[in-house]
């Protein structure tokens, strides 16, 4: 934990400069200038920060900025995904969630809850697996093979319920159909008597980073009106690709 602490100290006092050298940096940080050093290469490593031979000067790196801007993408999702829940909630009548992708689950960040007596519920911040989720199996069903057994390999296939695709072979084949149709059903395979319906949001690289859904109790959320629901969740997704700016088209060439 203290050399995490150090590394962050040393990473804020770069970003906040145009390029400091390290005798510099060991006076801003306090620590011994082996240790600043040690630090530094570090996070070179890690794309953190950058180091000019000519100058002898060190500045931020390319990959704090993607960070931040994941973060900025993150916020612009869910300001801009308010609108299009309280739509889908309308339309459809059930609950609209929206969730990211993280590294092995879905985050849940957002939610517009049914007038219904009878509601779906996640809590902002609940994981759920990739692939025991509505949203998680729309981002799942984009990303390319090698992507997708890394994840099954990391997370593995864990069975909540009697429905869950806990063979990689019957998920590769739900995945095959979703990219078909542009929308996923998670058919009671988290929470027995419950169905969800998504489809995936994709940035501006045409990767899926989320997605957005509705969930229900079975006896509202029927097969009979799968067909029904799932073009109308595909829309809402679409349409808030389109308002933070991302791709439309976020199928993956040669799957």
């Amino acid at each position: 934990m203290q050399s995490l602490d150090r590394a962050l100290r040393i990473l804020a006092i770069v970003a906040h400069s145009d390029g400091l050298s390290l005798s510099e940096i060991s006076a801003a940080s306090e620590l011994a200038a082996a240790t600043a050093y040690r630090m530094l290469t570090t996070l070179q490593n890690h794309g953190m920060v950058e180091f000019d031979s000519d100058g002898q000067l060190w500045s931020i790196g390319v990959e704090t900025y993607r960070m931040g801007a994941a973060f900025l993408r993150r916020r612009k999702l869910v300001d801009r995904a308010r609108t299009v829940m309280q739509e889908l909630m309308e339309k459809t009548g059930e609950t609209a969630n929206l969730g990211v992708a993280e590294d092995d689950c879905v985050v849940f960040v957002s939610q517009v809850e049914t007038h219904q007596a009878i509601r779906a519920f996640f809590r902002p911040g609940t994981r759920s697996p990739f692939h025991a989720s509505g949203i998680g199996k729309a981002v799942l069903a984009h990303l390319d093979r090698d992507r997708v057994n890394a994840i099954v390999r990391k997370a593995g296939l864990d069975a909540y319920t009697e429905r869950t695709l806990s063979e990689p072979a019957s998920l590769a084949r739900d995945l095959e159909q979703i990219r078909a149709r542009g929308w996923s059903v998670d058919d009671e395979e988290r929470y027995p008597g419950m169905r969800c319906i998504a489809a995936a949001v994709f940035n501006e690289f045409g990767e899926p980073i989320g997605g957005v859904s509705v969930s229900g109790p079975t006896v509202r959320v029927t097969p009979e009106r799968l067909g029904e629901i799932g073009p109308i969740v595909r829309d809402a997704a679409a349409e808030l690709t389109r308002m933070i700016g991302g791709s439309p088209d976020g199928t993956v060439p040669g799957l």
